[in-house]
């Protein structure tokens, strides 16, 4: 399980997304969190705006990361 360290109270999806290199650029953000097998704590999401706060755990196609 890879860590994503944050300095602020929260992050977005489609920012640690971006951040993992997962995507390009933040336009292909919406397409690729519509197209991905992606949890956020064991529940399905879709919402590249979903607010991701320390603690939470995220599945992007098999990858685990844990948001510190």
């Amino acid at each position: 399980m890879k860590e994503v360290k944050i300095t602020s109270e929260y992050i977005t999806l489609g920012q640690i997304i971006k951040y993992l290199g997962m995507v390009e650029s933040g336009a292909m953000v919406k397409e690729f969190v519509l197209t991905q097998d992606i949890t956020v704590n064991h529940e399905k999401e879709q919402r590249r705006g979903r607010k991701l706060y320390p603690g939470d755990h995220i599945i992007i196609n098999n990858s685990q990361f844990v948001v510190k």
